[in-house]
């Protein structure tokens, strides 16, 4: 049989458990048939919960504390990609949507030569919903043609002055609603893929993440009130215990209430719809093609959203909700064993940037200088595999070591400040850090951290950008 083609999905801010094999309430058949037809692996945790270090340490294979890039900010992109890795096994490469691998400002039309250069060969860059104010690109500028934009600008431009977590419908409507747009570029581009070689096409939906506005029908598919509560806790733990990070997002918190919290869920839940059913519509044109039979098909998100959960909107946490995400692959040898078979699940600890290495493999690639992440390969042909003992997370300073049982994270001063036995508390309830019996379980966990960072420096050549202390 020939390569298969390789169509990567990517969500931005979608929770883990927005899904309907997850969430019975969530309607999402498309990603459910991924999870149906390949595997779902149930414990995947990002490499940083906000959007920039999290897809740089995707694109490149390397933590945070190698590259430098701990928040949301560019720096340039000078190492090697796993894109560019499968376009030299042989692939036409494209990406339609958000990449936040490079830094937004002016017209992206005028810098598709820097995603070229990381491996991309056909462009279609977007940003993120607030991005869209103020960046040109092929999507605004259709925008602007139809008299959209303006109305778009001075809807978020409301929205931040007033309540930025107000649910409502966009301005766009539908038809021009941006994961509208990206999953019809994507479509369009695939109905008329002519070339006598593979395709790679990257689709990245700029939704769901915020502002909670998603068009009509989907802003009403799902009743508020229906909705569940947002997940509580108490986060205090020893009462000599570091602070960190979470600790300052506590104090501020916007004081939601409980409607406020059921009508940004429900928004929320239709925009993840809405992604699905352009997922759909993608799946019809490779059916059509003939070509499903030999697709594979990956599905994963860069990291969560709290939305409501302790109080809390957005990410930039080491909480489940913002830390723990969807990951799916679907390949044509899944999708043949699984008619009639029950769906597989993958529970070992993986980190999402073992996308790269994986789909590099399975397009018959090799990925050939230093990085981190893993094959997974293994666990698609035998779920049961252990991919890794324990999954690393990092933002601003601050790292998280994530095992099936137990989460801890440091401050940036290497203090531990969070503690979790999520095998008896998976909803994250009781943070036990500072507790004179958790004690050895803390200093254990730092041991197995001190030991991946290092792994990671001496591997990389290079001076890992963090302590932590016992």
């Amino acid at each position: 049989m020939s390569k298969p083609n390789i169509l990567l999905i990517m969500t931005d801010q979608q929770r883990w458990d927005s899904l309907g094999v997850v969430s019975p309430w969530m309607r999402t058949p498309n990603m459910d048939r991924i999870a149906q037809e390949g595997m779902h692996f149930t414990n995947c945790i990002t490499t940083s919960p906000v959007c920039i270090p999290a897809r740089r340490a995707m694109a490149s294979g390397l933590y945070a504390h190698i590259t430098g890039v701990w928040d949301n900010r560019f720096t340039p992109l000078d190492t090697p990609t796993w894109m560019s890795c499968i376009r030299d096994a042989g692939y036409r490469t494209s990406v339609f949507g958000k990449t936040h691998l490079n830094a937004h400002g002016g017209d992206l039309r005028n810098v598709a030569y820097l995603l070229h250069a990381q491996g991309l060969d056909d462009v279609n860059e977007t940003v993120g919903p607030q991005g869209c104010t103020r960046v040109l690109s092929h999507m605004t500028a259709e925008w602007a043609t139809l008299g959209l934009w303006e109305a778009y600008k001075k809807d978020l431009e409301e929205r931040d002055a007033k309540k930025p977590y107000v649910a409502r419908p966009s301005t766009l409507g539908l038809e021009h609603y941006y994961d509208t747009y990206v999953g019809r570029k994507a479509k369009e581009y695939l109905e008329t893929y002519g070339r006598n070689q593979p395709w790679f096409c990257w689709v990245s939906f700029g939704g769901p993440h915020e502002p909670w506005d998603a068009p009509e029908p989907y802003a009403s598919e799902y009743a508020p009130e229906a909705m569940p509560k947002a997940l509580t806790g108490d986060m205090r733990g020893g009462a000599d215990r570091p602070r960190g990070r979470l600790d300052k997002r506590l104090q501020s918190r916007l004081g939601l209430t409980p409607n406020d919290v059921a009508a940004l869920r429900a928004n929320y839940a239709g925009n993840v719809s809405l992604i699905d059913d352009m997922i759909g519509s993608i799946f019809d044109v490779i059916e059509a093609r003939g070509e499903m039979s030999n697709t594979v098909v990956a599905l994963v998100s860069d990291h969560g959203e709290m939305n409501g959960d302790f109080g809390l909107l957005y990410k930039g946490n080491f909480l489940e909700s913002a830390a723990r995400i969807p990951f799916l692959i679907r390949t044509p040898e899944t999708a043949a064993g699984s008619v009639g078979a029950t769906r597989q699940i993958c529970t070992s600890p993986i980190e999402w940037f073992d996308l790269g290495p994986t789909l590099v493999e399975l397009a018959g690639g090799e990925i050939a200088y230093p990085q981190f992440a893993k094959s997974l390969l293994p666990c698609l042909n035998v779920g049961t595999t252990q991919i890794r003992d324990e999954s690393l997370c990092e933002l601003s300073g601050e790292i998280m070591i994530r095992s099936p049982r137990w989460k801890m994270a440091v401050n940036a001063g290497g203090k531990t400040y969070l503690l979790f036995d999520l095998e008896n508390d998976p909803t994250e309830s009781r943070n036990l850090a500072g507790l004179g019996d958790y004690r050895d379980v803390e200093a254990a966990q730092l041991l197995r951290m001190r030991e991946r960072i290092l792994e990671a420096q001496m591997k990389s050549g290079s001076r890992a950008d963090h302590r932590v202390d016992s």
